[in-house]
């Protein structure tokens, strides 16, 4: 028997995990997550965001953990007797579900996603890598020897298997079954982001009922479309019973983005340590997530920004974020404006405004995607039909037609009076 240990978290109570989860956690590599800060400088703006990137990977593995027993127990008998996993297989995806969940942010850079404007581009991709990239690298090359070599690691899992889930693509096989509970609409990590962030914040727009997510969460069978062959895909989804749950956790995230990611003065400060960060690095890119760099790589977290940022440096917005003289708002458009609206708008700056305007910044998301990833529904009835939660969701489907697509301006302090009087009028000049 392993012993179990656990941790009292301030939004699930007590947190349990093994021995050996015990050891991954206690790696160097993880505990950095102690020294990065899940929202960045959001405690510029409300100081009670101070958490840590951290405790939210262990409430994701805690969720992912209860989401994964809460499908099994509904639907058992299509586990097994129709995608053919055994009780054997179960035991051993759950853990490595569980360990993707715990170690799925160990590749985010300094003050999390303000930084990664600053990683290298891909080569593969020609686009800038994502954190994901690093959280694999990270697993695969440094906390190897405490997976595949821990002597309590009786399922034999190696950190290929665990980092592959955190992956596009199938490459997991038949374990990419399980990716939904990592990465998805309905995933454990916005789970516990929005139910962590609101409860340090100090606000309540991220709250939602997970309970009733976990108590309607199951397997749900995809339609066969006409003149297709072979049996229906399965997904995982809800019942019927479950649709306003899922619902609300897609507006709890809407009007989180709204009221508190893309706060004005946060998106300034996002702005700031993006260029401060610039500056640290010399306009180099932090190292990139290979063998040879991710150690490398490692050594950046907010202390270490910090300290630099003590030290005098990151040029201009090194010294506003130290003096807290962040750039004012001037003007935002609405959270829907039209192409035609947004060109008026950049028309405007760039042909009157010159140098008044020190920042224009795009905030720009989508509450609810109509893609794969929508949420499956299967009836409560005896036909067990399945449906989109766009399908049968009015607020859902609405979401997506009105993506959030905020456009601001931003002054110098000291001439921020100046510059929005200037932009009203020119805006009304041009209607």
């Amino acid at each position: 028997m392993q012993r179990t240990y656990e941790l009292r978290c301030p939004v699930h109570g007590f947190i349990p995990f093994s021995a050996w989860e015990r050891d991954i956690i206690n790696h160097p590599a993880f505990q950095r997550l102690r020294r990065i800060r899940q929202l960045a400088w959001t405690d510029y703006i409300y100081p009670g965001a101070m958490h840590s990137r951290f405790e939210h990977s262990l409430g994701v593995m805690h969720i992912a953990s209860k989401l994964f027993d809460a499908i099994v127990h509904r639907s058992d008998d299509i586990l097994k007797n129709k995608l053919g996993f055994s009780d054997g297989d179960l035991k051993r995806d759950k853990q490595i579900v569980r360990l993707a969940a715990l170690l799925h942010d160990t590749g985010h850079s300094p003050f999390s996603h303000a930084g990664e404007e600053n990683f290298p581009v891909d080569p593969l991709t020609n686009k800038h890598f994502k954190h994901e990239a690093y959280s694999a690298a990270v697993i695969r090359h440094v906390l190897k020897d405490v997976i595949d070599g821990h002597g309590q690691n009786d399922l034999k899992i190696t950190a290929d298997q665990v980092a592959t889930l955190l992956e596009k693509g199938s490459g997991a096989g038949r374990r990419t079954f399980w990716k939904e509970i990592i990465d998805g609409q309905m995933d454990a990590d916005r789970m516990d982001y929005l139910l962590r962030d609101s409860h340090h914040i100090g606000v309540r727009y991220g709250q939602y009922d997970w309970q009733r997510l976990l108590n309607t969460i199951q397997i749900v069978e995809m339609p066969v479309q006409k003149g297709e062959e072979g049996s229906p895909e399965s997904r995982i989804g809800v019942s019927e019973g479950g649709v306003h749950a899922a619902e609300a956790l897609v507006l709890a995230r809407y009007y989180m983005f709204t009221q508190v990611y893309f706060h004005k003065t946060r998106v300034a400060y996002d702005h700031h340590i993006r260029h401060a960060l610039k500056a640290i690095l010399h306009g180099e890119a932090f190292p990139p997530p290979t063998p040879e760099r991710i150690v490398a790589y490692l050594k950046w977290d907010d202390w270490h920004v910090l300290g630099r940022l003590a030290d005098g440096e990151g040029g201009e917005h090194g010294d506003r974020i130290r003096n807290r003289d962040h750039y004012r708002e001037v003007y935002h458009t609405s959270e829907n404006q039209s192409v035609r609206e947004q060109n008026q708008l950049l028309t405007v700056v760039k042909n009157h405004l010159g140098n008044l305007v020190a920042a224009v910044e795009p905030s720009e998301t989508s509450a609810y995607k109509l893609d794969n990833s929508d949420i499956w529904v299967v009836s409560d009835d005896e036909m067990r039909s399945a449906q989109k939660l766009s399908q049968c969701s009015s607020v859902v489907k609405n979401l997506n037609k009105n993506p959030i697509n905020i456009v601001r301006l931003y002054a110098r302090r000291e001439r921020a009076e100046e510059t929005r009087a200037k932009v009203a009028e020119l805006l009304k000049e041009s209607l």
